[in-house]
């Protein structure tokens, strides 16, 4: 059986996590690799309630410190059906965004502790970190259009905030990424979604070959 992997994408709105999700799935899959694609929240049954419970309604309906218990029990649901098992069997897990978005959103861009949600991460989902994180890299300006385009006036309670929030979010990113430069992978993603795909593609030859 050959190893699984765990790779997460992370970045800002309208970045294209979810188009390189899907496009590194299917380019995985021709190269005889097992993959799945997931996402958080959600990704098992349990993480999918929750995330109902986070991605609707305003903005004030919950503070960063709630906001990140709800994430970390949607993590732990999603970690323990979905992405240790895949792993173990050999899969090749995508997911779109994990910890480090909570450590951006409710993190830097919410005055909650870096080290508070990783304690809660290493309780919640035994601290399981991705092998490889991409970090899809956008102008708040470019990214907020895209999403606009997307997603209309059907925007999640995330993605409606405003452009100071959007802003402390890339750049906890930036500073995440910096700190942890063995894990994290920078790709400009203002190039075609077909460039941004080969990039990835290219770093993680070492492991397909």
């Amino acid at each position: 059986m050959t190893n699984g992997r765990f790779l997460s994408l992370e970045g800002g709105e309208g970045a294209g996590k979810s188009t390189q999700a899907r496009a590194l799935a299917a380019a995985l899959e021709a190269r005889g690799r097992s993959a799945i694609v997931t996402r958080e929240p959600g990704g098992s049954e349990g993480a999918e309630a929750i995330r109902a419970l986070l991605m609707q309604g305003d903005a004030a309906r919950w503070s960063a410190a709630t906001e990140a218990l709800l994430f970390a029990a949607a993590r732990a649901d999603h970690v323990e059906k979905v992405i240790r098992p895949a792993i173990a069997a050999g899969q090749w897990v995508i997911c779109d965004r994990y910890v480090d978005s909570t450590r951006a959103y409710q993190g830097v861009a919410g005055g909650m502790d870096d080290a508070a949600i990783l304690s809660l991460h290493d309780f919640g989902s035994g601290g399981l970190l991705p092998d490889r994180t991409y970090l899809l890299e956008l102008p708040v300006a470019a990214g907020a259009a895209r999403a606009t385009e997307r997603d209309g006036v059907a925007a999640d309670r995330f993605a409606a905030r405003d452009v100071a929030f959007h802003a402390a979010v890339a750049g906890a990113f930036d500073r995440i990424a910096a700190r942890e430069p063995a894990r994290f992978r920078r790709i400009d993603a203002a190039r075609p979604a077909e460039d941004v795909t080969r990039a990835i593609l290219a770093d993680l030859e070492e492991w397909l070959a």
